[in-house]
């Protein structure tokens, strides 16, 4: 089995720097600081961010679905990836959030018609949304329902396209057998899930608190 050689820089130090190679700017910093004014709802880290709009633009993603607004920090990250004319679509039940998410669009220079966003759970919302007709979707809303979300995504995907969860590791919970609660066992199951799909082509990152992201065939 493969194993990592160890050299006196600590693993913390080498997260942190890759945490923080890429600087965030104003309108990033500006969402950050709503979403800790708001509580409810934690930003992708900046290195999960950059993970983010790297895929994007490796798509040259024109539709991308985001089931989790937040107050924005994920959706400046996706957009700035997305082709110039991409549309994102992001779903969430909580309406301050989206007015926030909004405020940090307009903010980084987008346009109203780069993103439609809309209210309302996620089970409620996807099945409104076209087969096929996306190039990425990415989620990071309720853990219970990661499941339910990795098949919507495969059903929203093109072939091609990319489904992505944060939060994948869950603090290094789902590394740890004992650890059997509800939230940890239904992100274990989609990590499972995804590398025993034969129509996947998985990759989990040690990026934030975990990206899991895998290619549709």
């Amino acid at each position: 089995m493969w194993t990592p050689e160890r050299g006196s820089v600590s693993a913390q130090a080498a997260a942190d720097y890759v945490e923080g190679y890429l600087a965030e700017d104003e309108p990033l910093l500006m969402a950050r600081r709503n979403a800790a004014d708001v509580g409810g709802a934690p930003p992708v880290s900046p290195a999960t961010g950059a993970a983010l709009r790297f895929i994007a633009a490796a798509l040259n993603a024109r539709s991308v679905v985001e089931i989790g607004t937040g107050c924005g920090t994920s959706g400046i990250w996706l957009l700035r990836g997305m082709r110039a004319d991409g549309v994102l679509t992001s779903v969430d039940v909580d309406p301050e959030h989206q007015r926030l998410a909004r405020k940090a669009f307009t903010e980084a220079g987008f346009a109203a018609n780069r993103y439609r966003l809309i209210g309302g759970k996620a089970e409620d919302v996807l099945p409104r949304l076209t087969d096929g007709g996306y190039d990425m979707v990415f989620c990071d809303a309720d853990k219970h329902d990661y499941p339910s979300y990795l098949t919507a995504a495969l059903r929203l995907l093109r072939a091609g396209g990319v489904v992505a969860f944060d939060n994948a590791l869950w603090g290094g919970r789902v590394a740890t057998p004992s650890c059997t609660d509800p939230e940890t066992s239904a992100i274990r199951e989609v990590v499972e899930a995804v590398r025993q799909d034969d129509r996947l082509v998985p990759l989990l990152l040690p990026l934030g608190d975990g990206l899991l992201a895998a290619v549709r065939r």
